[in-house]
């Protein structure tokens, strides 16, 4: 190539670089879309109505909710995944997406690999619980007489597969207590079943067991919760009275972003949602359902609380022997 051609090309370069460097730094263009896996009118949807206007005008675009539900939030992850990486397409991500990703492993989506993971917003403890004449006063009560009676106690769950199941199988695991799972249709036959001693305990949502405390049909043991439960402070975890990492299990929910989305776009969208997010009124909206707002420091740190959930919930499955289909 000669000095001259060579020179025009150079000249042509430097004038593109100003202008592909506009177009990266100008995201976004154009509204964005928010996949809620959850249905219409439920807490999380809610939350997010009412908080997505703040979180549009910190981007300087409109943000709408798609809600996409079924199959325990896969059908909107599978739908995500496939989505161009531009940020046009955001997605409420939850633990959920993790348990449900190892109960159904050709689901065609990973949590881990198939996201840009942007911060965790919130999560929510769960609480194990017995009767409130229940002979149990404590952990240790429950786990001397298991082994007193291997086979005998039984713990209940909302089904094969759900939070409960899980958490009470990590509980059995990690106490090396024979146990047996009983799992019924939902919260509210679990409560009536601990409250007639049918069962002997189970690990429901905070959200659930609040209201059945003190005159109602329960009596709370110990949270699910790293620390201690701002709501339950008298409670010790259960990290506490085992010490076991594994029994830190907290629903939570977060923002993914398709795989191959730029780091500037990431960037882009965790500063917004920091900034959105960090308001007092949000948390306290949040309180008042249950969970607790914890954003995560930084995108990456996000997307390794992912993976260690994903390893976590393996161990968990594995040693419990779930069927997964």
């Amino acid at each position: 190539m000669d000095a001259s051609r060579r020179t025009a090309l150079q000249i042509l370069l430097a004038a593109a670089a100003p202008a592909t460097a506009r177009a990266q730094s100008a995201y976004p263009t154009r509204s964005i879309r928010l996949v809620v896996p959850f249905a219409p009118g439920g807490g999380p949807d809610v939350l997010a109505r009412q908080f997505l206007p703040r979180l549009g005008a910190a981007l300087g675009q409109t943000v709408y909710i798609d809600n996409r539900v079924g199959a325990g939030g896969i059908i909107a992850a599978e739908h995500v995944a496939q989505q161009a990486p531009d940020g046009y397409t955001m997605m409420v991500g939850a633990s959920s997406h993790v348990t449900q990703k190892l109960l159904k492993p050709s689901s065609a989506f990973d949590p881990v690999k198939s996201f840009r993971h942007i911060t965790r917003m919130s999560y929510s403890p769960s609480v194990l619980v017995v009767g409130a004449e229940s002979p149990y006063h404590s952990l240790d009560d429950i786990v001397r007489a298991a082994r007193a009676a291997p086979g005998k106690l039984n713990y209940g769950s909302g089904g094969i597969g759900s939070v409960a199941h899980l958490a009470g199988a990590a509980l059995v695991s990690q106490t090396k207590v024979e146990v047996a799972h009983i799992p019924y249709r939902g919260a509210g036959d679990l409560v009536q079943a601990l409250g007639n001693n049918d069962i002997a305990f189970a690990i429901l949502t905070a959200s659930t067991v609040i209201p059945q405390l003190g005159k109602g049909p329960l009596r709370a043991l110990a949270v699910t919760s790293a620390q201690r439960d701002a709501a339950l402070p008298s409670l010790p975890t259960l990290k506490e009275l085992t010490g076991s990492d594994d029994l830190v299990l907290v629903g939570w929910t977060g923002v993914w972003v398709p795989a191959g989305t730029p780091p500037a776009i990431v960037q882009t969208l965790f500063d917004a949602h920091v900034k959105v997010y960090s308001d007092p009124e949000i948390a306290k909206a949040n309180a008042g359902i249950g969970v607790t707002m914890a954003l995560s420091t930084s995108a990456a740190e996000f997307s390794d609380f992912v993976a260690q959930e994903m390893a976590k919930y393996t161990r968990i499955v594995k040693a419990a022997r779930i069927e997964v289909g």
